[in-house]
């Protein structure tokens, strides 16, 4: 199997955390992003989405991380995607409001203008979007923090699934925007808990350092 992906693409990183996690063979290859080498010819040959991840197993060829997650774990028969119809489809609807509800709001509107994203936003609509989104993830955090998670230690139950992987390569995002948890403790307990996956820091290695450099540029700026 090829991965085509970035390590510091938030859609990269759980499918990443979940090879990992499985050990799992696979080849993978650096898409940088940073670059623009989503959009080049050869890339877009394999995947005309210029996106990232993507995956090609023998003749599937497919993008869109929720999707590779799920074919990846049932090929290997992980319990992070239970065969239990009733609790896979918990899990489907996980996944599905990760990447609508709190995906638009948390990501999109609170944390990415902080990143500069969309590439030459006006600097004042940057600053209106992130209040807008700062208002309106309140909605969203709540739901996670008391109703997804409350008293269970993962937002499906009491053990980790692929929810969980793309969830918090998500609630991370926050980091960038210095984003305040504190109101939310079963998230921060959440967060930790996926932390002390053995493959997270590794995982998770470039979006740290990405981070850092642009809590450095931010210095520099001041």
């Amino acid at each position: 199997m090829k991965l085509y992906c970035d390590p510091i693409s938030t859609t990269s990183r759980p499918v990443l955390l979940f090879v990992a996690e499985h050990g799992l063979e696979m080849e993978i290859v650096h898409v940088d992003l940073m670059s623009g080498a989503q959009l080049e010819p050869a890339y877009l040959s394999i995947n005309p989405n210029g996106a990232v991840p993507f995956l090609v197993d023998g003749d599937l060829a497919m993008g869109e991380s929720s999707a590779i997650l799920k074919y990846l774990a049932q090929k290997t028969g992980s319990p992070t995607y239970p065969t239990d119809l009733k609790a896979r489809a918990k899990v489907d609807e996980a996944m599905a409001w990760f990447t609508t509800n709190f995906h638009e709001y948390f990501c999109l509107f609170t944390c990415y203008p902080n990143m500069g994203v969309p590439h030459g936003m006006d600097p004042v609509l940057a600053q209106a979007l992130m209040a807008y989104g700062e208002e309106h993830s309140a909605r969203w955090l709540k739901v996670l923090d008391q109703h997804m998670l409350g008293a269970r230690k993962f937002v499906c139950g009491d053990a980790p699934t692929i929810a969980d992987y793309q969830g918090v390569s998500f609630a991370l995002l926050g980091e960038i925007a210095a984003f305040d948890f504190s109101p939310y403790p079963n998230i921060q307990a959440w967060i930790g808990r996926m932390r002390a996956l053995p493959s997270f820091e590794r995982t998770f290695a470039g979006f740290y350092g990405l981070l850092s450099a642009l809590r450095s540029q931010a210095a520099a700026a001041i």
